[in-house]
């Protein structure tokens, strides 16, 4: 059994505890000391795949600060930024807008000591923060959250005797097990709704905008999505804690509705896949690839489809944007 398996076990000797509580667990030991992305490790996000991804994500942010009245100082924060990828190349793209790349002051939303250092070699500008209330008060942010609500914890109801009951985990010989069994669950994610509420308010009394992207469904729904992933490949939930990346998809009405809530304009919900194209990438993949070998070229046009076409991600990941209500409309959400 794993260190965190001993913790939980000996918690759950008390009493079985919540999904949401076994989650957040994981997911905290899992990030705590390693660098879980690209091929050496478990999973790959979209800002790994391609540069464009960052640079498209940076143009987004620059053009609807110029659309904005160019405010002088603006928060750029990233939650979760993984290796710092998507921030390196958001800053370049954002570079060709000189005046917006001089007002933006750079933060990090982070909390993995392992995943710090990595982003320190490629923003050693950025400041850290273990949550958004570091973050300073009183100008506008830019906010990117990519593949950062699927990490928060979930609470699982199933349907079990007539009554729905919270799905808790216990112990059956060692091994982890769902109390009670059951066909008919639904997810409801209470930490995910008070994020978005936080992020919403943070931006409706500061101005600014949030885009979010990740992979999920509008609700409600039913059904089980927690899942695990080791080197790429779908494993067991409840195997090893705290040694597997946890995620589960996002409910992106109740995202919605915490940032309507809150008070900012909430953008319709739209697909990864005509967000990026109405963004241009197909016109950036053209100009990446000029001059380059056909072997450099087709790496260029296959990691376009792989972000764009709906049987990879263009249709599995959503993308949401929360707005300041006296801020322009963000662009790539359609008419």
């Amino acid at each position: 059994m794993t260190p965190l398996g001993r913790k939980l076990a000996a918690e759950i000797a008390r009493g079985p505890i919540g999904v949401d509580r076994y989650m957040a667990e994981c997911v905290a030991a899992y990030y705590a000391g390693r660098d879980p992305f690209g091929r050496g490790g478990d999973f790959t996000t979209a800002p790994e795949i391609s540069q464009m991804f960052g640079e498209i994500i940076g143009l987004w942010m620059a053009d609807l600060w110029d659309r904005a009245g160019r405010p002088a100082r603006v928060n750029l924060v990233e939650l979760g930024p993984g290796r710092g990828t998507l921030m390196a190349d958001l800053l370049r793209a954002a570079r060709t807008l000189p005046a917006f790349a001089d007002a933006i002051a750079v933060h990090f939303v982070e909390t993995s000591p392992t995943l710090r250092a990595a982003q320190a070699q490629r923003i050693p500008t950025a400041t850290w923060h273990d949550d958004l209330s570091g973050v300073p008060q009183g100008a506008p942010l830019l906010v990117i959250a990519n593949e950062f609500f699927d990490a928060l914890p979930i609470r699982q109801d199933v349907y079990f005797e007539g009554a729905w009951h919270e799905r808790r985990i216990g112990l059956s010989a060692d091994n982890f097990v769902y109390i009670p069994q059951a066909e008919t669950i639904r997810e409801t994610s209470p930490a995910r709704a008070r994020y978005a509420t936080t992020l919403a308010a943070r931006i409706a009394a500061d101005g600014g905008a949030a885009l979010l992207i990740d992979y999920g469904y509008e609700g409600p729904a039913e059904g089980d999505t927690l899942q695990a992933l080791a080197a790429h490949t779908p494993t067991d939930p409840l195997a090893a804690p705290g040694e597997h990346d946890l995620t589960a998809h996002v409910d992106f009405t109740a995202l919605a509705e915490a940032g309507r809530a809150a008070g900012t304009h909430v953008s319709p919900l739209t697909l990864q896949g005509p967000f990026l194209r109405a963004l241009g990438i197909e016109a950036r993949a053209e100009r990446l690839s000029r001059g380059l070998d056909p072997e450099a070229r087709h790496a260029i046009a296959g990691a376009m489809r792989r972000l764009t076409l709906p049987q990879t991600m263009g249709s599995l990941f959503k993308v949401l944007a929360f707005t300041h209500k006296d801020w322009p409309e963000p662009s790539g959400f359609g008419a």
